[in-house]
């Protein structure tokens, strides 16, 4: 096939399978590569601005591996009475991060940047997720069934996290997964990818 008539390569920077999983539902040709950036906050750093901020890190980390690639690089944190909460990474701390969220407001900041070389769109997509109030059984099971241990907020909506929620408010149900895919698409598209 001619160099002009292939498609360009598509890098996801992210070790995340769910990420990899929704970005495969576009049907596209994609590698993954797992960027090696300190994900801590800055003080006083906003969980929009920081899901912003790695998501434009984790695409600068891949670029240089790949030029001329078009790299997705994407974050996401989670908000609640203004607290930020990552991955828990543990029980204890999965049953605490959702103890604390019993009957508030959680808001998933879901950031994607898309760079080739030094061209760079950036976008976000919140989704707030108002949580049902629960007793600590309840999330201990819930936890024990899910081990959401790798899931911002210790919530895997896809799976049977979405019984936790009372409503979700999103523009897109696969940002709270945690890659907006109709932003993807709009973001592929100023790099002149159509899809379908």
């Amino acid at each position: 096939m001619p160099e002009s008539s292939r498609s360009p390569m598509i890098v996801l920077a992210s070790s995340s399978p769910y990420r990899a999983e929704l970005l495969g539902r576009l049907r596209l040709d994609f590698e993954k590569l797992s960027p090696a950036i300190d994900e801590s906050p800055a003080a006083g750093e906003s969980g929009a601005d920081l899901a912003r901020r790695l998501a434009a890190a984790k695409a600068a980390a891949v670029v240089r591996q790949r030029p001329g690639a078009i790299v997705i690089g994407s974050d996401q944190v989670a908000e609640c009475r203004g607290r930020l909460m990552g991955k828990p990474g543990a029980r204890d701390a999965a049953i605490e991060q959702l103890s604390f969220c019993s009957g508030a407001a959680i808001v998933f900041h879901t950031a994607v940047t898309l760079r080739r070389d030094d061209e760079e769109f950036s976008g976000l997509i919140p989704t707030t997720v108002h949580m049902r109030r629960l007793r600590r059984t309840q999330i201990e099971r819930y936890v024990e069934a899910d081990r959401p241990l790798d899931c911002a907020g210790a919530m895997k909506s896809e799976a049977l996290g979405i019984s936790l929620a009372e409503r979700v408010t999103s523009d897109d149900p696969t940002a709270l997964i945690g890659l907006p895919l109709t932003l993807v698409v709009r973001l592929l598209g100023r790099f002149g990818m159509e899809l379908p």
